[in-house]
């Protein structure tokens, strides 16, 4: 509530000011040109550019995300096995799970270890939420 507040009392007035100037903007330019297209676009989505300055919890920018997303997307390239569908596939899964793993704070390289671990000794298909990342936050893994 209070970053709602404080980006309401001096982040609106810039917002609001900053689409003004835009609007001005477009109007002297040429919707079929590249640049009036681009501004109408951004005056079109001002609503969604809007939406922070409405719930505190939406961050400004999306540096979180991207920082999050970054070491995944360094390695995709490499992580796709030449292009296969499979292994594409394969990949995001690994990502999902490690991702998963860190948001929970779980040690990914020790969760895949006992995962493995136990899924090679039989665990059973009716147990597998025990097996899930958020499901060992709360339980230690077993050392080896």
């Amino acid at each position: 509530d209070h970053r709602c507040a404080v980006r309401k009392d001096l982040s609106r007035p810039l917002v609001d000011q900053f689409f003004a100037w835009l609007a001005a903007q477009a109007a002297r330019v040429s919707r079929k040109s590249e640049l009036g297209a681009a501004l109408s676009y951004m005056l079109r989505r001002q609503d969604g550019f809007r939406l922070f300055l409405e719930d505190g919890h939406v961050d400004m920018d999306s540096n979180l995300v991207e920082n999050a997303i970054r070491s995944p997307a360094m390695n995709r390239r490499n992580a796709l096995f030449a292009g296969h569908d499979e292994g594409s596939r394969s990949w995001a899964r690994f990502a999902s799970l490690i991702g998963s793993c860190k948001m929970n704070g779980v040690e990914p390289y020790a969760y895949l270890r006992d995962l493995f671990t136990r899924l090679a000794n039989g665990h059973l298909d009716k147990d597998i939420d025990t097996l899930m990342p958020w499901a060992y936050a709360a339980v230690p893994i077993p050392s080896q």
